[in-house]
């Protein structure tokens, strides 16, 4: 393939991942309820259409399943987008909404929904659950990472906070009381976000684009789906210095080790003082 050609597919993808991740994403979509809902019916028809189509021909057929993964991720952030459980789910435990316990069970309860979508999907066509990075791989490398990741943020949870997440009044005896719901949360986003983005992509997209590029189009829309939050102190800061390099280092070790695991270990520690910044912020 020319090179031209291979740049105005690298493009199109990306299209694909900003329109998926972007213009519908499960945190911040851009458009209102209808429009929302007509729009994310009317691009997963055309998804799926164009992977059937891309399967059955002969010059397409190398690219139908990344076309089938876009599919998969907007359906899967739809359902969890328009179907929370957690209705039903924290009423009937008796447990308080805005509270750790509350968010961290709307968070378990919405990551596991999308993550069951999306395994559920890959296993009806006929696809291994291996493909998505859930596989041993180089184990010991992943863990080694993630565990130095997560041990350097519990050492600096506070600090970190404060300095980059809006936390206030932190103390020890604050975030020993929120660990079981800090931790609940942070693993179950990191794996949500670890299988939508990378896992479901990686390694389709490597074989057409290479390691780095393929990097490349996983990390552009999960930076901007989070350029709208309000939790850290400074978005340039967050978007440009701090997730950017973490989002290719999160696509680097999955590629390294050759599996999910380490990724989700050390996106969750990334994500303690976060949450931690909120939790206080919100005077829990």
């Amino acid at each position: 393939m020319k090179p031209l050609q291979r740049f105005g597919i690298f493009l199109f993808f990306l299209a694909c991942g900003l329109l998926v991740f972007l213009v519908f994403s499960y945190y911040f979509p851009l458009f209102e309820r209808s429009a929302d809902i007509i729009g994310r019916i009317i691009t997963g028809i055309v998804f799926l259409a164009a992977s059937l189509f891309a399967r059955h021909s002969e010059r397409f057929n190398k690219y139908w399943m990344i076309l089938f993964a876009f599919f998969t991720a907007l359906t899967a952030i739809s359902v969890d987008f328009y179907f929370s459980l957690s209705k039903l789910i924290i009423p009937a435990l008796n447990i308080v909404w805005d509270s750790p316990t509350g968010w961290a069970i709307e968070k378990l309860e919405s990551s596991l929904l999308s993550i069951v979508i999306v395994l559920t999907i890959t296993r009806l066509t006929g696809q291994r659950i291996e493909s998505l990075y859930i596989r041993r791989g180089s184990l010991q490398v992943g863990l080694i990472v993630g565990f130095i990741a997560l041990a350097a943020m519990i050492a600096t949870v506070i600090p970190v906070a404060e300095m980059f997440f809006k936390g206030e009044n932190l103390t020890w005896a604050r975030i020993l009381n929120w660990a079981p719901w800090i931790l609940i949360f942070v693993l179950a986003n990191a794996s949500n976000e670890e299988l939508l983005f990378r896992g479901l992509f990686i390694g389709k997209m490597e074989p057409f684009f290479g390691k780095f590029a393929a990097n490349i189009l996983t990390t552009i829309p999960f930076v901007l789906m989070h350029s709208f939050t309000s939790y850290s102190l400074d978005n340039f800061v967050f978007l440009a210095l701090q997730l950017l390099p973490l989002s290719l280092a999160w696509c680097w070790l999955m590629q390294k080790s050759n599996n999910i695991w380490g990724s989700i270990l050390f996106h969750a520690a990334m994500d303690i003082p976060i949450v931690a910044g909120i939790f206080s912020a919100n005077s829990f």
